[in-house]
């Protein structure tokens, strides 16, 4: 098992014992169709069994009641946690919420954590983070519309954001918004902790979407559109330092994306194993699907994109546990493009194999499906990340003498004839 180059015998127990929860009480929550406050009484118990395990918001210090696990356990935790969009919510480490508590952890005043920060670690609240525009595009975080303007001691915060996760089931956001437009580009923005209840914050609505339908019953996973008009909070409500918005926002999108990668692998996991399954069974012109070789490619191609999905994720998290953040940032920037892929075209095969079955709601596949294509929007769109991998990898190269390619033929056989005169000679 590849895992064992990363954890340790005690930590595969834990491995262990999470795959199994997932599958025996989790899986079934899938199905029923919870409203948000059903959806909170049924997970209520499990998080408490989460907790007994000692695995609950793992991705903290001890100090803050986590086990200050490195971003390769998170990772392998994660690939377990992925197979379903509810786990995170049981083990208290779902998005936005972990990468929240990961800023107010590192950039939060007493204050801040004892209000915010303590509550949301204890899963008695939850959270938004708000910094998507719809007029500007997200991959670009150094321009936006929204602004805080300062006024006496307080700000007053004034713009629109867009397909903001979770908005309309938040207890706070944690906001990004212009504080200085003259100031260098990543020193532009600050960000904000508001309250959900603060007069002038409006939830214009929850936006339908291919992974969140418009008449869902549960508006977990949803995503909104937001207004603040004229939203006043006092000095107090800063993150950090004025101008540190873009600062604070890379600190939680770095490990995140580890998270978001091996989620993804464990989502592709339990899509091959439906793959694999139909294969063993599905008849059709003279014997089972698992005898075609077109069915036996795609099964071949799964297994090697997922493991080198795999591979990369751990080697990325690996390097951040050894090196930093920035160190790993061309793997960062690799694993969220290529991850993505795979888990997309994984899920696609399993479809195809299953036929209209795959693509109805009688199988999970239609809506991993959904899921999957957002794969390839957030944190960044894949274009970006390609571009980043590429700028990062040409710095190592420079142009040749005269523009004659290092590896030019006619010239390497002149210098090599030079070089071996004496032995051609002879």
């Amino acid at each position: 098992m590849i895992t064992e180059l990363f954890a340790d015998q005690e930590f595969q127990a834990k491995l262990d014992w999470m795959d199994e929860f997932v599958r025996t009480e989790i899986f079934p929550l899938e199905i029923l169709d919870l409203t948000w406050p059903q959806m909170l009484k049924a997970i209520a118990p499990l998080k408490e069994q989460v907790r007994a395990q000692g695995l609950w918001a793992a991705h903290l210090g001890p100090e803050l009641g986590g086990q200050g696990y490195g971003q390769v356990k998170l990772g392998l935790m994660h690939e377990i946690l992925g197979k379903s969009p509810y786990a995170p919510l049981v083990f208290g480490n779902q998005a936005p919420d972990s990468g929240n508590s990961e800023i107010l952890a590192e950039a939060g005043t007493a204050e801040q954590k004892e209000r915010w920060l303590k509550p949301l670690l204890a899963g008695e609240m939850y959270s938004a983070f708000a910094m998507t525009e719809l007029d500007h595009a997200g991959s670009d975080p150094t321009r936006m519309s929204t602004v805080a303007v300062k006024d006496g001691d307080d700000w007053i915060i004034n713009g629109r954001k867009w397909f903001i996760t979770n908005a309309s089931i938040a207890d706070f956001m944690i906001v990004v918004a212009v504080t200085d437009a003259e100031a260098p580009a990543h020193s532009r923005t600050s960000q904000f902790i508001i309250p959900a209840d603060t007069p002038g914050l409006n939830i214009l609505r929850d936006i339908a979407s291919l992974d969140h339908a418009e008449n869902a019953r549960s508006p977990y996973g949803s995503h909104s559109e937001v207004v603040f008009d004229n939203v006043r909070v006092p000095g107090d409500a800063l993150l950090g330092g004025v101008g540190d918005g873009f600062a604070i926002a890379q600190k939680r999108l770095g490990p995140g994306r580890i998270h978001h990668c091996m989620r993804w692998m464990g989502q592709a996991t339990r899509a091959f194993d439906m793959m694999c399954e139909r294969a063993t069974y599905r008849w059709a012109h003279g014997s089972v699907l698992g005898e075609k070789q077109t069915v036996r490619a795609w099964i071949a191609d799964s297994a090697a994109e997922i493991q080198a999905a795999r591979l990369m994720t751990l080697h990325a998290a690996w390097v951040i546990d050894q090196q930093g953040v920035k160190a790993a940032r061309k793997d960062i920037a690799l694993i969220k493009f290529f991850g993505a892929k795979v888990l997309h075209d994984v899920i696609d095969r399993a479809i195809q194999i299953h036929g209209s079955l795959g693509y109805s709601d009688d199988m999970p596949l239609a809506w991993m499906y959904k899921l999957a294509r957002a794969s390839r929007l957030y944190d960044g769109p894949d274009e970006v990340h390609r571009e980043t991998v590429a700028r990062l990898i040409l710095r190592d190269y420079t142009a040749p003498a005269d523009n004659t390619p290092t590896e030019h033929v006619p010239t390497r056989r002149e210098e090599a004839i030079r070089r071996f005169a004496e032995l051609l000679e002879s």
